[in-house]
């Protein structure tokens, strides 16, 4: 049986992991999908032990850490599951509303592909939070084109 999640609820929960809006919502097999993706790539790439050595300060050994091939995956998921989440919440068609989703996965993908060169005030910030930082340029490029796009079509 189909169940009705929020927009907000569906990110957050996405955030989380991505596939428990799904999972949340009945829709079973996406759900089961995007959780069992986003296992094998997460223990492909080795990202939750680059999470950890990021937190505690171990920028450069989460770089070393890193399987970059298999982690190049994990925006496009994502982002992909985050929005499918959202537009299984939404009530009606919003037109473009997938556009912040799209450029937050190209801007993520792209930052992930920088992070072994980018240093903030001398210190390096790693592969976990360059591509993170990057989401917000993706969001705000989304929502300005998206609104671009609404007013002049």
């Amino acid at each position: 049986m189909k169940k009705s999640i929020t927009k907000t609820e569906g990110i957050l929960w996405s955030i989380a992991l991505p596939g428990f809006p799904q999972l949340l919502a009945g829709h079973w097999f996406k759900g089961t999908l995007f959780v069992l993706l986003e296992i094998i790539i997460n223990v492909q790439s080795d990202f939750n032990q680059a999470i950890m050595y990021s937190f505690l300060g171990k920028t450069h050994l989460a770089a070393s850490t890193i399987d970059y091939q298999w982690l190049m995956f994990y925006p496009c998921l994502y982002m992909f599951a985050m929005w499918d989440a959202y537009k299984i919440a939404l009530k009606k068609q919003e037109d473009y509303a997938y556009l912040p989703f799209v450029l937050s996965a190209y801007f993520v993908t792209v930052g992930l592909m920088y992070s072994p060169k980018v240093y903030l005030f001398g210190k390096f910030i790693g592969p976990i939070f360059f591509p993170m930082m990057c989401v917000i340029p993706g969001v705000f490029l989304g929502l300005a084109l998206r609104s671009f796009l609404l007013k002049y079509r």
